[in-house]
C-alpha cells in the first residue's frame, strides 16, 4: 500500500473526509506554497499536501518553521461555504487538541495558534486565505506536529522550549495515523462552524491554556502592548484590558506574538 492509500485508509477507519488528490513528495520548501498553487488551479476541497521534511517551512508573519525529518507536516484546502471564516485558526486549534488528546496526550492552546504539551510547543497552525468578490474563496491550512525527532537538529535557543507526540508517550507516531486523527476532527470542526460557530470558540475555551488574569506583553504591528487577559470572545479576539483601563480586541492577523509579562 502506498502511502496516500494508507492515509486514506486510516481516515476511512475514523469515518473522516474522502481527499480528492494528495501529494507527498519526500521533500518540498512548504506544503503551504505547493497548495496554493493548486488551489489558484482549482483543486477541490481536501487536497491535501504532505511532505516530509520542508526546507523552507513558514509559521505566522514569515518567521521560520523548522521542519526536520520526524515532524507532520501537512497543509489542506478549504473552501469555506460559512459565514464565520475568521474562526477557522480555533477550529483547527481544536482538531489538533482534540486528535492529540486521542491519542492520549493533554494539550493546551495558546491564542492564536500554537498547540502545548507539558508547557512546550507541539504543534502550530497557519491560516492563509485568497478573497475574490464574493468574499473568501479558499484557505489553506498547513498544521505542523512535532512526531518524533532528535531536538539537536533545532536551533539551540529551540530545543528547550519544544515537545513531540514520542516524548509524551504516544506510541503511533506514524504520519498517516496522526494526520488521519487531525483531519478527521477537523472536519467536525468545519461542521460545526456552519452549524454552531459558537460551540467552537467555547470547545476552544475549554483547552485554552490558563492565561485568564494574566499580565501579557502583545505584539502587534510595531505597537507593543501589555495589558491583562480578559478572554477571547465570540469572534475569536482577544481581549485585554491595557494599563490605562481600556479594553482592546485583536485579531490574530495583528498579532506576532502574546507572552507572559515579566513583572
Amino acid at each position: 500500500m502506498d502511502r496516500a492509500s494508507a492515509l486514506a485508509a486510516a481516515l476511512a477507519a475514523r469515518g473522516g473526509p474522502r481527499l480528492p488528490g494528495v501529494e507527498w513528495p519526500v521533500s518540498i520548501d512548504s506544503t503551504s506554497n505547493r497548495l496554493k498553487e493548486l488551489a489558484r488551479g482549482g483543486a477541490p476541497e481536501w487536497t491535501v499536501v504532505l511532505a516530509d521534511v520542508q526546507t523552507a517551512g513558514r509559521g505566522r508573519e514569515g518567521r521560520t518553521w523548522v521542519s526536520p525529518p520526524g515532524g507532520l507536516y501537512l497543509s489542506v484546502l478549504l473552501r469555506p461555504r460559512f459565514e464565520k471564516v475568521g474562526l477557522l485558526p480555533l477550529a483547527a486549534g481544536v482538531a489538533v487538541a482534540e486528535a492529540t488528546g486521542d491519542l492520549g496526550v493533554r494539550t493546551e492552546l495558546k491564542w492564536p495558534n500554537d498547540v502545548l504539551a507539558s508547557g512546550r510547543k507541539l504543534a502550530g497552525i497557519l491560516s492563509e486565505a485568497a478573497s475574490g468578490p464574493a468574499g473568501v474563496e479558499w484557505v489553506a491550512l498547513g498544521v505542523g506536529v512535532n512526531l518524533s525527532f532528535d531536538a539537536a537538529r533545532l536551533p539551540p535557543e529551540m530545543q528547550d522550549g519544544v515537545t513531540s507526540l514520542a516524548e509524551e508517550g504516544v506510541a503511533d507516531v506514524s504520519v498517516d495515523a496522526v494526520a488521519a486523527a487531525v483531519l478527521a476532527r477537523l472536519a467536525v470542526c468545519c461542521d460545526a462552524l456552519r452549524s454552531s460557530p459558537s460551540a467552537v470558540v467555547s470547545a476552544w475555551r475549554s483547552h485554552a491554556a490558563a492565561w485568564w488574569g494574566s499580565l501579557v506583553d502583545v505584539r502587534a504591528g510595531e505597537a507593543p502592548l501589555r495589558g491583562r487577559l480578559l478572554e477571547v470572545d465570540d469572534e475569536g479576539a482577544l481581549v485585554l484590558e491595557l494599563e490605562s483601563g481600556t479594553r482592546r480586541r485583536l485579531f490574530s492577523g495583528e498579532v506576532t506574538r502574546v507572552r507572559r509579562a515579566a513583572r
